[in-house]
């Protein structure tokens, strides 16, 4: 399958080969394909990661559910050189074992391992980690997501836009153009000067995180614009 494919993700899929409705069906679905592209495209494609390959990706997915130690160089400056250490170890390991890492999923005693908190931490990460990759070399084109997908994404944005924009400092606006809420305007975040993400919700939520989109406008003050896009995430 190319980049640039509609590969068949998303909760209607995943309800169809598992007769279900989980509450991490769209998380399990998003890791699935994630996994199927990585092995397709090999551990020295590029993402939307800056300066992360494939590999990096995949020994970043494997030591967040695996080494919660190493968690403590991201938000402590002493531990960083650790954490940088176990991701290398993690990288080094041969490309298919940590591609089967990852479509593994997190050991028993993990937070994840518990469907509802997969859904809550992994949603959002697998969705927009299999666009880093599939968007990280050109061609590509968005996915002709289902309406459950879509809902479903909406509903992160809504749950989560507060905590990816924190530090943004303008107001945000979200215009959905599909979901269930297509054609109405949600307040994500106060600002006296704000700006209006227009399009699908799927293209909301990528931008909310800095991502490349297409098909998603962005309506406000060209300063106002430029601190959206520019903020640091």
């Amino acid at each position: 399958m190319s980049r640039g494919a509609l590969p068949a993700t998303g909760l209607r899929w995943a309800v169809a080969i598992s007769g279900t409705a989980a509450p991490n069906a769209l998380a399990r679905a998003e890791r699935a394909a994630l996994c199927d592209l990585l092995t397709e495209v090999g551990p020295d494609a590029p993402t939307l990661c800056e300066g992360w390959t494939t590999r990096d990706l995949a020994a970043h997915l494997v030591i967040r559910e695996t080494r919660p130690d190493a968690g403590l160089g991201i938000v402590l400056a002493p531990f960083a050189s650790y954490t940088a250490k176990v991701l290398k170890d993690a990288a080094a390991r041969p490309w298919p074992d940590l591609v089967s890492a990852v479509r593994q999923g997190p050991p028993r005693w993990a937070p994840q391992s518990i469907a509802r908190l997969d859904a809550e931490m992994n949603t959002v990460e697998y969705f927009v980690h299999h666009e880093d990759v599939r968007r990280g070399t050109a061609p590509w084109t968005p996915r002709d997501l289902d309406a459950a997908t879509t809902a479903e994404l909406w509903s992160r944005v809504t749950k989560t836009a507060r905590f990816f924009t924190r530090r943004c400092k303008v107001g945000i606006l979200a215009r959905p153009t599909d979901g269930p809420s297509a054609g109405t305007s949600r307040r994500l975040r106060s600002g006296a000067r704000e700006v209006t993400l227009v399009g699908p919700a799927s293209e909301i939520l990528l931008a909310l995180l800095g991502r490349t989109t297409l098909g998603l406008e962005i309506e406000g003050e060209a300063a106002d614009i430029e601190q959206f896009t520019s903020f640091a995430r």
